[in-house]
């Protein structure tokens, strides 16, 4: 029976959870939905990721308004997925900050990826009419952004760890806290999504540096906040193991002369035991073995995904 298309049939709303990691520091968890953070300044608030659609981000700024009111001065934008930035409008941020090469895929394939998102995951596409358009950050920067907290509160570093999930992948670091918000280059028990992403850098040096935080608080892209050093490791380590899984599966199969149908079946066999239950497992996995097969065939930059590609390879794999 050919299964319904990524996750156009996943209609049921998800609870949101918001948590207190620390005073003036939060996290939305929505039952392995996008996560989202936020951070207060002395007089300022810095939040993480926007969701898909203003409508969306304006209900999680309601459970926000009911432990702080301060401004929004900085919107943080951990990569350019259409369902991580386009409620940005809701927040009337002073500046929207985001890495470099995030920019530049915004221009290069922000539009696609949008129409791309919202045929796969409509549900979290709350009114789409009230995307006023493409976000585009005021801030850009290549390597590490710090915003001073104001008080004692210490400093919030925004930092580029490597190319991962995306090439233009951020994580947002409190030192005087040990919370790290990773954005999707770390999932606590979801699948990963890796359609644009760069395996074999991160699953080694990008993680690595990840891990060198010491970070006793996580907050990934998706599912619960990882609380305390050996849930934080277990975090970073499955996520390591999913990728290292579809890298060994899919270089077995080529090295072998078999198809990508062929890579798309060993990845299944080998990962579904462990992370089958998984958010988004089924959903992912066929845009991560095309992206993977193409890196190790030499395709370094990312094909585009479109709606009409996307079709086509879930025909081609999940059929």
């Amino acid at each position: 029976m050919t299964k319904p298309f990524a996750s156009s049939a996943d209609l049921s709303a998800k609870e949101q959870t918001l948590e207190v990691l620390s005073p003036g520091v939060y996290a939305l968890t929505a039952e392995g939905d996008p996560n989202l953070g936020a951070i207060e300044g002395e007089d300022f608030l810095i939040c993480f990721e926007a969701l898909a659609t203003p409508v969306a981000a304006k209900k999680w700024l309601a459970k926000l308004r009911e432990h702080t009111d301060k401004p929004v001065r900085y919107l943080v934008l951990s990569h350019y997925h259409a369902v991580r930035v386009l409620g940005a409008g809701a927040f009337d941020a002073e500046t929207v900050i985001a890495h470099e090469k995030t920019k530049f895929l915004i221009e290069e394939r922000g539009q696609q990826d949008w129409e791309s998102e919202f045929g796969r995951m409509p549900r979290l596409f709350d009114e789409p009419d009230s995307i006023p358009g493409l976000t585009r950050p005021t801030v850009t920067f290549s390597d590490t952004f710090t915003i001073d907290l104001g008080g004692d509160r210490g400093e919030l570093v925004l930092q580029h760890v490597g190319r991962g999930h995306t090439a233009g992948d951020i994580v947002a670091w409190l030192p005087q806290q040990k919370i790290l918000f990773a954005g999707d280059l770390v999932e606590a028990q979801a699948a990963l999504y890796t359609g644009d992403a760069f395996h074999q850098e991160w699953s080694a040096g990008t993680l690595d540096r990840i891990a060198a935080f010491g970070a006793e608080q996580l907050v990934g892209g998706r599912g619960a906040v990882a609380r305390g050093t050996e849930a934080v490791d277990a975090a970073i380590r499955q996520t390591r193991g999913f990728l290292t899984t579809m890298i060994d599966e899919v270089r077995s199969v080529q090295q072998r002369g078999g198809t990508l149908k062929e890579a798309f079946e060993a990845c299944h066999t080998a990962l579904a035991p462990k992370f089958g239950g998984w958010p988004i497992f089924e959903h992912c996995l066929p845009f991560d073995v095309s992206r993977l097969w193409d890196e190790l065939s030499g395709t370094e930059w990312p094909r585009i995904w479109t709606a009409e590609r996307d079709r086509e390879v879930w025909a081609q794999l999940q059929g």
